[in-house]
Order: structure tokens, then sequence, then C-alpha cells
């Protein structure tokens, strides 16, 4: 699955801080399939949704 990058978060943050949860939720809030995932080679958290297909066709 193809996905797009909505936002990106560092991975070294405080502890017990999720900005990049607390950001997908609220993106979720707002009807978006938005997930979190990590980038290893960037150390970032990546807040990523599915990529839609620019004609609409599937």
């Amino acid at each position: 699955m193809r996905r797009t990058v909505i936002e990106r978060f560092p991975a070294g943050g405080p502890r017990g801080s999720r900005p990049a949860e607390e950001f997908a939720a609220a993106r979720r809030g707002e009807g978006l399939a938005a997930e979190v995932v990590m980038d290893l080679d960037q150390d970032a958290f990546l807040v990523v949704v599915p990529r839609q297909p620019a004609d609409g066709h599937h």
C-alpha cells in the first residue's frame, strides 16, 4: 500500500510524550485513516495516510 507522510516528529521526545500519536488521533477524529510509523533511518515518527489515486479510480 502506498502512503503519504503528512507530518514528521523526532523520536527523541521527552519520556511519556507522544506528539505523533496525538497528532494521528486528531486526524482520525477528522475522518482520516492516519497511523504512526517509525522511520529508523531518520530516527523519526511519521504520521501517514493511505495515498489516494490522483484520478479517483482504483
